[in-house]
């Protein structure tokens, strides 16, 4: 029997009202738990590459440790896609079915807020869980201290470069996506998820429900820890003085955010007039 084929790019535009106007009805509780889950699978997805990262400056060239990186990350976007998760920075794509005028304003603004509001709550509970683990001393302390560093590099940004990075994070999370449409089984799912995903966290563009996990992780950790902890890194709290909670809300997640919402319009709107404006 033959393999069903997979769908158009008119198909897709078409299968992405659909999928908006479903995401639109669904109940607040549903979405919550739904957008919970999604932060935590992201968490993972961070988890992972944070690990992978550890330890590697100098013993790795750069550039083959930000790929690795952004390999591992994509289980994060795969776990959402296949698992079924309410993802803030994928339901960009709804803007698609809004434009079609099949969903109202309304609709898609109350699915964006609670979801937004799940995943920042998956997020900060799976960096809580991943604290009381011990996980930050692992390898000597090198896995706590590229969480640190991690978290200080975000929350260094200025206003406007973490508004560029996150625009250009959200066109390829959105085409990521977009491209799972076309997809008629798991394994073109996967496919299609994995370069993109693995684009953005390899070219360090700024993803805000990833960063719900790396930020307060770091910030756990330098303000949770005691001595030894510093005395095994050879670092101290001062080192990294970025690293505040109105760093992570006013120079991070709040330019990402906005950053990621203009990534997924310009991907939304743009396939919305190829495709369906028109009809």
């Amino acid at each position: 029997m033959a393999a069903e084929p997979d769908l158009t790019p008119g198909e897709m535009a078409e299968k992405a009202v659909r999928v908006g106007i479903q995401k639109a009805e669904w109940s607040a509780p549903r979405l919550l738990v739904l957008a919970l889950l999604a932060g935590i699978y992201i968490a993972f997805g961070a988890v992972f590459s944070t690990l992978s990262a550890a330890g590697a400056s100098g013993v790795i060239p750069h550039g083959i440790t930000r790929i690795i990186s952004g390999l591992v990350f994509t289980v994060g976007l795969i776990l959402v896609v296949v698992g079924g998760a309410e993802l803030f920075t994928g339901n960009n794509l709804m803007v698609m079915a809004w434009a079609n005028r099949q969903i109202r304003t309304g609709g898609l603004l109350r699915n964006w807020v609670l979801v937004y509001a799940g995943n920042f709550i998956g997020s900060v509970l799976t960096a809580f869980l991943v604290f009381q683990s011990g996980h930050y001393g692992s390898n000597g302390g090198s896995i706590g201290l590229s969480m640190l560093s991690i978290a200080e590099a975000k929350t260094s940004l200025t206003f406007i470069h973490a508004l560029s990075l996150g625009v250009l994070c959200n066109i390829l999370v959105c085409l990521a996506v977009w491209l799972s449409y076309s997809a008629k089984n798991v394994s073109g799912k996967i496919l299609a998820i994995i370069p993109p995903i693995s684009a953005f966290v390899a070219a360090g563009f700024e993803h805000s429900v990833a960063n719900m996990f790396f930020i307060p992780m770091g910030l756990l950790v330098k303000f949770g820890v005691d001595g030894s902890f510093w005395n095994l890194i050879q670092k101290t709290p001062a080192d990294f003085p970025h690293l505040t909670v109105s760093g992570f809300l006013v120079n991070n997640l709040l330019p990402v955010s906005l950053g990621n919402i203009i990534g997924g319009l310009m991907i939304g709107l743009a396939y919305w007039f190829i495709y369906l404006y028109r009809k």
